[in-house]
């Protein structure tokens, strides 16, 4: 299997970019009934780790190093009763929290200088069969790539989850949850039953509410608030089930998708000293049209899932990485008319770049490989914003991208803008049915740049905000939904998008993430966090007059 050796292509082209997620999910709640305990939930001594404890710096940073907290104190949740007893003590004392599972969240959301106490939930992380519930149960702190291990060695089903093996599955499933299986089973929110979640009352009370995807729940709409509604916002998510919603029957072998036995899995890298600017936006908006011609519900190519790493030039290449069901009819020709699209009307040295034989292996060794590759610096920092893309770039908006990514002041071999592909099963659910609006969208993307130096952030920063600022100046500087983008992606949080100096468009933050879901995710915040309790740069407000 000779491409998997090109790990470094792996670092260049997705290192950073799929830590999806915020925190683990937060709420809070009303007149709610508390959860029925479990063997688990049984109250025990709290674990508290204070700045005088060995582990203490440890606990106060997530994977963007830019970030760092100084609580007063962690508690180590390790049930649904810790959860409940850490957010009433916090509450009762007027202290602010916060909230993490894997710690891969973006921006200053769970360590920042507001925060007294810190929730951290990543040793709750078990993954089970629910057999009452006919559903797998996964704890906020079970990370993905156990979270795939166990379901398919256990049960040979899965989710369509991210790329990154450490993302924790409390921030990632609220968001949405996104993967290379997503165009075949659509988002991880897609087959979310229930979630249990401690929230707190007018009164100042910590309770656990299970809410489902039952329409008769009188919960349901918390149940709605977490398919996409984002983390740090409505209660601390203490359990998730999942089954998908055409299931039938308790066998659970058969109530999540079974992922393919083998996949085709083709790594292409391009030489940058191939690629002129004419090129260069010739590829990347063949790869955009291929995705808007294939993207359909029920499409024999939502097989194939390839993600295109435009890196900066100090990597040398761009890097496509194509994933293919094996056991799909034709799987290998979707391959090759795939390449073949994307390299149209390039230069000769261009086309034979994309001319690689995939390797034929195993859902399981693809997963493992593609999610193990993101081998970041430890002290990496990071600066990341999203887009959706329904229609495609300009000739003006690839010229731009051309000249951020060649440009001879700036060399960062951690800076790239990622396409992922979007569509197939995705759009089939509707717009409303789940809190992620954006299920017509062809591609998502996302603008980022990762360093250690914390010298230079100004300089990273700068050269994030440009690109994106110019990219959409036609619409003040940002991914305006009309037509042709669409917004952005909750769990890619970017704080920017509430910044008037950044965001000159007059459409508020909220749009770019929830559009017309906003005010059904503001009733949800008034009914189960009427106190605010639960609350970040970009929470969601309570509605007007609240």
């Amino acid at each position: 299997m000779p491409e998997l050796g090109r790990r470094r292509l792996l670092e260049y082209a997705i290192a950073g970019v799929t830590v999806t997620g915020t925190t683990a999910a937060t709420g809070a709640g009303g007149t709610a009934q508390a959860a029925t305990p479990t063997a688990e939930d049984t109250a025990s001594a709290p674990i508290v780790v204070t700045p005088q404890d060995g582990r203490y710096d440890d606990m106060t940073t997530g994977y963007n190093k830019r970030w760092v907290g100084h609580p007063e104190k962690i508690r180590v949740i390790r049930s649904t009763a810790d959860a409940v007893a850490a957010v009433q003590e916090a509450v009762s004392g007027g202290k602010r929290l916060s909230v993490r599972s894997g710690g891969g969240c973006f921006e200053d959301f769970v360590y920042n200088p507001e925060i007294d106490i810190v929730l951290d939930l990543s040793t709750l992380d078990k993954v089970s069969y629910d057999a009452a519930r006919r559903a797998f149960c996964i704890e906020p702190g079970a990370i993905l790539l156990n979270v795939y291990d166990t379901l398919y060695r256990d049960w040979g089903v899965t989710l369509p989850g991210g790329l990154c093996y450490s993302v924790g599955m409390g921030g990632h499933a609220c968001g949405g949850g996104y993967g290379l299986l997503s165009r075949q089973f659509g988002l991880v929110v897609d087959h979310l039953y229930a979630v249990e979640v401690v929230v707190v009352n007018a009164a100042g009370i910590a309770k656990a509410v299970i809410a489902t995807a039952d329409p008769a729940d009188p919960h349901h709409d918390l149940w709605w608030a977490h398919t996409g509604g984002g983390g740090g916002n409505f209660g601390v998510v203490t359990r998730y089930w999942f089954r998908s919603p055409d299931a039938t029957g308790t066998n659970p072998e058969t109530l999540l998708p079974a992922p393919p036995s083998h996949v085709l899995l083709n790594i292409v890298a391009i030489p940058w000293s191939s690629v002129d600017e004419a090129d260069f936006g010739r590829l990347l908006r063949n790869f955009v049209a291929w995705q808007q011609a294939h993207s359909a519900p029920g499409a024999a190519e939502n097989a194939l899932s390839s993600l295109f790493g435009l890196n900066h030039v100090a990597t040398g290449v761009l890097t496509l990485i194509t994933q293919v069901d094996a056991t799909a009819p034709n799987a290998a020709q979707i391959l090759t008319d795939h390449l073949t699209a994307i390299g149209a009307g390039t230069a000769q040295a261009v086309r034979d770049s994309l001319v690689v034989a995939p390797s034929k292996v195993t859902w399981g060794q693809a997963t493992r490989f593609i999610s193990t590759s993101n081998y970041a610096a430890p002290a990496v920092r990071v600066k990341a914003r999203s887009a959706y893309l329904k229609g495609n770039f300009t000739t003006d908006q690839a010229s731009v991208i051309h000249r951020y990514l060649t440009a001879p002041d700036y060399s960062n071999p951690g800076a790239s803008l990622i396409l992922f592909p979007y569509g197939g099963e995705i759009s089939s659910v509707a717009s409303d049915a789940t809190a992620i609006p954006q299920r017509d969208s062809v591609v998502k993307m996302q603008y980022q740049a990762w360093w250690v130096d914390p010298a230079t952030d100004a300089t990273h920063i700068a050269w994030v905000r440009g690109m994106y600022r110019e990219v959409y100046a036609k619409t003040g500087g940002v991914p305006v939904p009309d037509g042709t983008w669409d917004g952005c992606y909750i769990n890619y949080v970017d704080a920017d998008m509430a910044d008037p100096t950044q965001n000159t468009s007059g459409v508020p933050w909220s749009t770019f993430y929830y559009k017309d879901n906003y005010p059904r995710l503001q009733r949800v915040k008034a009914a189960y966090d009427p106190r605010n309790v639960f609350r970040h740069a970009l929470s969601i407000e309570p509605p007007d007059g609240e």
